[in-house]
């Protein structure tokens, strides 16, 4: 089946371009002007953009985490994602304690094949190091996994500074790169005993960004980087949600490292406010690392505007207000996380491009193509070009809706920004050609598949 996609504005990193779009099945055919073909279905995008399928590189569905699973395995997570224009996520395989890396993906392939509504791609999440995982990286390089996440706190998680130093040699080798949680551990638990000694309890949220500071994550993030220049390897921060986490990164690069970064819609968009409400409410917004400043959005807007920061991702980790309810007489037993999957493209162009903080190329490059190119997807994702997947978003710059979690597809029953009125929404999204979400609706269930990376 032949689609002609006539009259759009066609958007990359490198610009904006009116032309048209002929599709053949699950492949784009050409991209150019007047387009014309006998035997396609014409569907008129005037006054439309057409971005190419947007990706989410951090996402967590079907977690076990923190005593329970969130809240959106892959068949409502990635619906979610599909509604507001992702169609492919790379999402977190984690090997627990004693496991081999063949049994954590073994056991994301159960939670993923078959339930998935967009394309999946799988990181790698290492809890465990010694010489036979040492030796199984290769075998999952080999598989196509490019990309692996470590964790500088999390007792379940954390892996020690020789640990860190080791892995990244050994990626070094195979070609693969390491995507890492900077938080320092021992500030963080010195924090959370300290406030337990001095008021007895710690049941107000309003003293959990006290034991998760700004200065924990740029710790971890300085400690980390040397250690990545020691081995002369790049790396990817991702969440970073701090002015001081970014100084580092900055200083870092002046000295020549190659360090990626990763934000997120609530660190541009939220603030540590959100815990000075009432508990219930303020245990919505727990995540890690927590949500910052005014100040720290300021820095992170300058550096997606200069072009500093490379990714935006979701970090979609969701839960109930019940599992919430886990931290209601300790604040830190609080599952961390929050959804984010179908919101993160809307408010980055209602907040980034229409406030003229970005162009329509920056969104793209942030949410879809620079993401391609990093994990190694590119060009069959992240780009609307002869031979790429015909994952298309029909985006209509001035359709104005409202966050709700009364329509989002998240198995969560809340929505962080329950209520704001956005404009700009993706109207129709193609994956692989196949119309699947319009106006937020799913239309085409359970289509996604696998990927691996691109040698």
């Amino acid at each position: 089946m032949k689609q002609l996609f006539r009259g759009g504005t066609i958007v990359s990193a490198a610009g904006c371009k009116k032309a048209d779009l002929l599709i053949q099945d699950e492949t784009i055919l050409s991209v150019g002007s007047s387009l014309s073909d006998e035997d396609a279905v014409v569907i008129d995008v005037t006054g439309k953009y057409l971005f190419p399928g947007f990706i989410d590189a951090h996402t967590h569905m079907d977690l076990d985490v923190s005593d329970t699973v969130t809240a959106d395995g892959f068949d409502t997570g990635t619906k979610a994602e599909l509604s507001g224009g992702t169609t492919c996520i790379v999402d977190f395989a984690t090997q627990n304690k004693g496991e081999s890396l063949a049994c954590a993906l073994k056991n994301w392939h159960k939670k993923a094949d078959g339930k998935a509504s967009c394309d999946y791609a799988f990181h790698l999440a290492l809890s465990d190091w010694n010489p036979d995982i040492c030796a199984e990286l290769g075998e999952a390089v080999k598989a196509g996994i490019c990309s692996f996440k470590l964790y500088t706190t999390y007792d379940a998680m954390v892996v020690d500074d020789k640990a860190v130093y080791e892995i990244l040699t050994r990626l070094k080798e195979l070609g693969g790169i390491a995507g890492i949680h900077c938080e320092n551990k021992g500030m963080i638990d010195a924090r959370l005993d300290q406030v337990l000694l001095e008021k007895k309890n710690r049941r107000s949220v309003a003293d959990y960004p006290f034991t998760r500071p700004a200065l924990a994550e740029a710790e971890a993030v300085s400690r980390i980087l040397k250690i990545a220049a020691c081995v002369d390897t790049p790396v990817i921060i991702v969440h970073l949600s701090s002015k001081e986490g970014y100084e580092e990164v900055m200083r870092a690069r002046e000295n020549g490292q190659t360090v990626y970064v990763e934000t997120c819609p609530q660190y541009l968009l939220l603030d540590e406010s959100r815990y000075m409400e009432e508990a219930g409410q303020a245990r919505k917004y727990m995540i890690a690392p927590p949500l910052r400043k005014k100040a720290d959005q300021q820095v992170l807007w300058k550096a997606l505007s200069d072009g500093q920061i490379q990714t935006v991702c979701t970090d979609h980790c969701s839960f109930t207000v019940q599992q919430k309810e886990a931290g209601k007489d300790d604040f830190a037993k609080t599952p961390c996380g929050m959804p984010g999957a179908e919101e993160r493209p809307a408010l980055l162009y209602h907040y980034g491009v229409r406030s003229g903080k970005l162009t329509p190329e920056q969104m793209c490059a942030y949410l879809s193509e620079n993401q391609a190119k990093l994990y190694r997807l590119y060009p069959k994702k992240g780009s609307l070009q002869p031979g790429s997947d015909a994952d298309i978003v029909v985006w209509d710059p001035e359709a104005e809706w409202e966050l709700s979690a009364k329509t989002q597809q998240s198995a969560s029953d809340y929505c962080p920004f329950e209520g704001t009125r956005l404009t700009g929404r993706a109207v129709q999204v193609y994956l692989r050609g196949m119309l699947a979400a319009e106006y937020g609706e799913i239309k085409k269930e359970y289509a996604g598949r696998y990927l691996t990376a691109v040698r």
